[in-house]
């Protein structure tokens, strides 16, 4: 689907726990050049089981301000909307995410947990049904390290690395371009297959330093593994092998693992990734 070239950067904002995914989804709305769209719902069957029906709906309002606020003091110059939708979250965002040229999200805390991750949990739904690709944020900060990519050869895999070439240049980082195989594939051939392509994305933005790994492993692990000295992973939602679930095994592991912020690349067909307002890499911004 094709989306304007003023397409928003949208932003989930659940609670106070997720004011760092405004402050993160507003560093990438200005990269991009692309207008921030913060949206809160409101739930008027928890406001009447409240003591007052006006502290909750104070409370919303109190937390969609601060977030427009926390936008303008990361970014001064952005465009900001913020708005209060009395309608459940999950549903609200896979609608708007039809329009949006990223989505972002906390992901509940379920980086590092240990546990066992619910289905429904909005990061993972978000992931498997949004029409954009899909920012998670984590609650630590991140190294400063590479933006890292995995890429399995698929044509959605090449649209991550896009994705990834894009941001690197945007971040001012070096760029990790990321193959995994198995046992019995020839990596030289993989290596250089991934080196062509690299440089066919890169082709825009030629003053990115990059790297092509070829790993023998599991995917999921060795990305996993690489990601925790990166600044944000980027991966597709799926391969294109017949059979795949809408979010691919791979995927599922760095968004369920990786400590590193997440972005899950889907929705990219015809899509300008830059907006009419892009700032420069960060070392050559006024």
């Amino acid at each position: 689907m094709a989306v304007s070239a003023d397409a928003e950067v949208l932003v989930g904002l659940g609670s106070d726990a997720d004011l760092p995914v405004v402050e993160q989804a507003a560093q990438e709305a200005a990269g991009h050049g692309r207008p921030l769209h913060v949206v809160h719902t409101f739930d008027w069957h928890a406001a009447f089981a409240a003591e007052t029906v006006a502290a909750p709906r104070d409370q919303a309002e109190d937390l969609i301000t601060r977030a427009a606020q926390l936008a303008h003091q990361v970014e001064p110059g952005l465009t900001v909307r913020a708005e209060i939708v009395e309608s459940g979250l999950l549903p609200t965002l896979i609608r708007r995410s039809e329009t949006a040229f990223l989505l972002a999200v906390g992901d509940s805390g379920m980086a590092g947990s240990g546990q066992c991750v619910p289905a429904e949990t909005p990061a993972v739904q978000l992931a498997a049904r949004a029409d954009c690709p899909l920012l998670v944020v984590r609650r630590e900060p991140p190294p400063q390290g590479p933006v890292l990519v995995g890429v399995d050869g698929s044509p959605s895999s090449h649209l991550a690395l896009r994705w990834a070439v894009e941001c690197a240049f945007r971040r001012d980082a070096r760029l990790v371009a990321l193959r995994v195989v198995e046992s019995d594939e020839d990596t030289d051939a993989v290596a250089e297959q991934l080196s062509e392509a690299l440089a066919r994305h890169a082709d825009r933005h030629t003053g990115v330093p990059t790297e092509c790994r070829v790993v023998r492993g599991d995917p999921g692990e060795v990305l996993v593994d690489t990601s925790r000295s990166a600044q944000l992973a980027v991966v597709a939602a799926r391969g294109d092998e017949p059979g795949r679930a809408m979010l691919g095994a791979v995927a599922q592991s760095l968004l369920y693992h990786s400590p590193a912020p997440v972005v899950v690349v889907r929705g990219l067909a015809e899509m300008p990734l830059t907006g009419p307002d892009a700032r420069p890499a960060r070392d050559q911004r006024p």
